[in-house]
Parts: C-alpha cells; structure tokens; sequence
C-alpha cells in the first residue's frame, strides 16, 4: 500500500520532497487558522502558497501554479482587510454573500476559467483530463479565496468542492502527499463551515 501510494517519490529530488511537506504542514496550519477565524491564516497561507507556486512551477502544473501565485496576493489582501476596526469592532466580522458580491464571484470564476484556458492553449497542455478539471478548479478555488479574504461564509462550501475534486487529481499527477493534504482540508472545511454557521447563529441571537 505504501509503495502503491508513494513510489512515484523515488525519482524526486529530497529537496522537493521537503519542500512539498513543508508545504502541506502549513497549509494545514492555515486551514485550522481559518476555521478558527484567526488572523494567522494569512501568515501561515503565505508561507504554504509560495512553496506551492515554486514547486508548481518546477512541476510544470501551470493552472496550479497561477492558484498559489493568486493565494499569495489575496492573502495579502485578507491580511489587511481582517485587520480592520472602527471604534475597535472588526469592521468585516463573518457573513453572507450580497447579492452584489455574488454577481462578483461568478464573474471573477468565468474570467478565470476564460484565462486557464487562454494560457493552456496557448501552451498546449491540454494532453490530459486532469487539464480540463483544472480550470474548473482553478475558477472554484480563485473564487473561494476571494470571499475567504472577505470573512463569507460561503468561501467553505467553494473549498470542500474543490478540495473533493483535487483529492483524486492530485493522486492522479502523481503527488499523494498533496493529495492525501486534500483530504484533510475536506475534513477541516466541512468541520469549518458549521463552526462559522453556528457563530453567525450565536451573533444573530
């Protein structure tokens, strides 16, 4: 089973074995953060993203690659807009999505789903399934990122669904240690969800 699940690591080079667990240990880091609506996400997400977007780009996984570069810049975003007060309150507390912030979300979806595959085609790397799925992630994931930094709620449901379909894509391109990361993060989204969900309840009492 171990073989079966890790054998693919034999031709990598130690230093991106290293890596890519360093990576993973704070991205799970971040994830636990989040749940607990702790600031520390976005430190521990920056650090996570960046290794990410180098190991990517050695990988050759472009789509990925332009994720974790996008992580990087929201998470700066996120940073700053978590920290806001007014009179000591926090200005952006956890919420639902607007009715202008969804008409936001599904257009800042299809811009990148229109740009993956722009960059894809223009790079010819549509030579395998995983290429398509990944610019329907990459849409899921820039979107959830967006309303993670924004304190939505509903950036949970957008990580569980991509967190699902990357779990067996990740196993595919050869990477388990990402991929069995995936599942972890499903089970601290799901686990992060109804923690919000019952926050905004308590508030609403």
């Amino acid at each position: 089973m171990f073989d079966y699940l890790f054998s693919q690591y034999k031709t990598y080079p130690t230093h991106e074995i290293a890596l890519e667990v360093s990576a993973i240990v704070f991205g799970l880091l971040s994830v636990w953060y989040a749940k607990k609506n702790n600031i520390l996400v976005f430190p521990t997400g920056i650090i996570n993203t960046a290794i990410y977007t180098y190991l990517l780009w050695k990988w050759s996984l472009l789509g990925d690659m332009m994720i974790n570069g996008y992580y990087v810049i929201m998470s700066i975003y996120g940073w700053y807009h978590w920290t806001r007060k007014k009179d000591d309150v926090e200005e952006f507390p956890i919420s639902v999505m607007t009715f202008s912030e969804k008409k936001w979300s599904l257009l800042i979806f299809t811009a990148t789903v229109l740009f993956v595959v722009s960059v894809y085609t223009f790079f010819n790397k549509f030579t395998h399934w995983t290429s398509y799925v990944d610019t329907l992630v990459t849409g899921i994931f820039f979107v959830g990122m967006w309303l993670m930094a924004r304190r939505k709620i509903e950036n949970w449901i957008l990580w569980i669904i991509g967190d699902i379909i990357s779990i067996p894509m990740y196993f595919v391109k050869g990477y388990s240690f990402t991929s069995i990361q995936y599942l972890i993060f499903t089970i601290l989204a799901v686990s992060a969800y109804l923690e919000w969900k019952k926050k905004l309840q308590q508030k609403a009492l």
